[in-house]
């Protein structure tokens, strides 16, 4: 009987890419704090993608302990500029300032993957894309936030690269995947090594 497999994730882009995939899950939410986890990683010296790393699986094993016996997928995304990592736009006015500081600049988006089951960690894995924004009038920045409207929220970059946000770049280095916050050749591959999955 092939393993009960539990995405550790409420965002509906990773659902939907799990879905695609025609891979048989359950998603169910964390019950995690982020902020609260990441903040004492801040002062630690840990890396962007060590920040994404930790939050992936502290998402899975929070998941992991409702259900025993569950190949869980836990999932995080951090995005750095620098030593600087951002976070989901609360509001317009912080899509705008995100928009404005990424403007003509190279950024990562580092999107790590954890598999748990019954309290163990059985993978760990990110991987890393690279996006350079072309340079952006500050009007332009304004008109394109008035257009997409809140979906600008729902990302840490104020942009979904799946929608109206591929204006925004003129460069891209990394799978689109990744981008999207799940790494599936990478997770795909594990899981048919467990046997989670057919092979």
């Amino acid at each position: 009987m092939a393993a009960t497999i539990i995405l550790a994730s409420g965002s509906p882009f990773r659902r939907k890419l799990l879905e695609n995939a025609g891979i048989p899950f359950t998603a169910v939410r964390p019950e995690i704090d982020e902020r609260a986890a990441e903040a004492p990683l801040k002062s630690s010296g840990a890396t962007p993608e060590e920040v994404a790393q930790i939050l992936a699986e502290a998402k899975a094993m929070d998941v992991a302990g409702r259900h025993e016996g569950a190949i869980v997928i836990g999932s995080d995304q951090t995005l750095s500029l620098g030593g600087e990592i951002f976070h989901k736009p609360k509001d317009m006015e912080e899509a705008r300032r995100h928009l404005l500081a990424l403007s003509g600049r190279t950024h990562q988006l580092n999107s790590a993957l954890a598999i748990m089951r019954s309290g163990e960690t059985l993978w760990c894995h990110v991987d890393v894309a690279r996006l350079t924004m072309r340079k952006l009038e500050p009007a332009f920045i304004g008109r394109h936030l008035a257009k997409v409207g809140d979906k600008a929220l729902a990302s840490v970059g104020a942009y979904q690269i799946e929608g109206e946000g591929i204006q925004l770049f003129e460069r891209i280095e990394g799978s689109y995947f990744t981008i999207v916050g799940l790494p599936m050749l990478p997770l795909l591959a594990k899981l048919r090594e467990l046997g989670a999955i057919d092979g």
